[in-house]
């Protein structure tokens, strides 16, 4: 069996290269971040296109809670996020990655997108992302990555708001076999 990297398993040095490798639908990618204003279904239209290519319908009370959060805020808001993640996951076809997407979208500097490649990659020994079908514990588990993705950042000195992309573009890099 084939060994993961992991982000242990680097040096900083290494981290810094991969800022500018990111590449996924660039021209989406570069609309999406320049994002500073109240979340309609429009945009998150254009949020679930870059994530999954299809459409999911938002309910007035998702969309009123998601713009509750301010998109320079520093700190999250742990009761409005478990909220707004309550009211995402309830919609049809949405699920814990493309409700991190979505957030990630209005607020980079406190959410980022959970992915199996980055999870993997930020766990001792290559941990899987194991999904469930419980919404409580896919907020758990969504918070519980924020946690473990900012000790990552402070440790490497990655930027926190371009973490799940550069993490992301590491594991393909260090782990082409796996996925």
């Amino acid at each position: 069996m084939q060994k993961i990297a992991t982000i242990d398993s680097l040096k900083t040095q290494e981290i810094i290269s991969f800022d500018k490798k990111y590449l996924y639908q660039e021209g989406l990618t570069k609309e999406l971040d320049k994002l500073n204003t109240e979340f309609n279904q429009a945009i998150i239209n254009e949020i679930v296109l870059w994530k999954v290519n299809r459409y999911v319908k938002i309910t007035d009370e998702a969309l009123s809670l998601l713009n509750k959060i301010d998109r320079n805020s520093p700190k999250i808001e742990i009761g409005l996020t478990k909220k707004i993640l309550q009211n995402l996951l309830k919609i049809s076809g949405v699920r814990i990655a493309l409700a991190s997407t979505i957030l990630r979208f209005k607020n980079p500097n406190i959410y980022q997108i959970i992915d199996q490649r980055v999870y993997r990659f930020i766990h001792p020994n290559g941990e899987e992302l194991k999904n469930s079908t419980d919404n409580n514990k896919q907020i758990s588990l969504y918070l519980e990555y924020l946690d473990r993705l900012h000790v990552v950042c402070m440790t490497y000195n990655i930027p926190f708001k371009d973490s799940d992309r550069i993490l992301y573009i590491m594991d393909k890099d260090f782990n082409k076999e796996s996925l």
